[in-house]
């Protein structure tokens, strides 16, 4: 938790308390369904957490932006976002149920009121968004080509309307086929852990 103070110094008493409570309570589901590595569950906050919020290093969502965040599995990035942006929409969405399960009782568990759920494939959300965000679910291109039917035309954000997903290693090959319209940050700009290192914010913009 003082991982997160670090870097996000001004949260408010209950972002604080919500994102302490993250810890016990992924402890505790991830001992009966297992939705993260349980050797990394120690290292929840900073493989997690703070990677989820590398997102906002990169762009501070204005009030009512809608974002869903594609495979979330246990709720990730968009659990540690929702609380960090009370005031914009998520909406997760993966396709097996039972991490769905998890990351939605982890969000009433702390209180969320900013996030909606559903399991189901990528190819079956029809909903439209400001932003889709990921953590590395798949190639760039097939994702880009799945939410494509999901970005909303409508623009309220610094950056247009797009993709923005966290990845690690070598991804030049990957961004080709859209490098004009794809901006990368190096994660360790931000987070000086070792971690962070090889880790990656990509956005491309619609």
């Amino acid at each position: 938790m003082d991982l997160i103070l670090k870097y996000f110094p001004d949260l408010t008493e209950e972002q604080k308390q919500q994102f302490a409570a993250l810890y016990d309570l992924y402890l505790d589901w991830n001992s009966k369904i297992n939705v993260i590595s349980r050797k990394d569950i120690e290292n929840l906050y900073e493989h997690h957490v703070l990677h989820s919020l590398g997102i906002a290093k990169v762009i501070r969502f204005r009030p009512g932006t809608r974002i869903m965040d594609l495979g979330t599995g246990g709720g990730f990035p968009g659990i540690p976002l929702a609380i960090l942006f009370p005031e914009v929409q998520f909406h997760l969405v993966d396709s097996i149920g039972k991490k769905v399960r998890v990351a939605s009782e982890i969000a009433n568990s702390i209180g969320l009121k900013n996030v909606t759920f559903r399991h189901a494939r990528a190819e079956e959300e029809k909903g439209k968004f400001d932003f889709v965000v990921s953590r590395a679910v798949m190639p760039l291109t097939d994702l880009l080509k799945i939410i494509r039917k999901n970005i909303s035309p409508k623009q309220q954000n610094a950056l247009p309307n797009g993709l923005i997903c966290l990845k690690g290693g070598e991804l030049g090959n990957e961004t080709m086929p859209v490098k004009n319209k794809t901006t990368l940050w190096d994660l360790k700009e931000f987070f000086e852990e070792e971690f962070f290192k090889t880790k990656k914010a990509v956005y491309v913009g619609y």
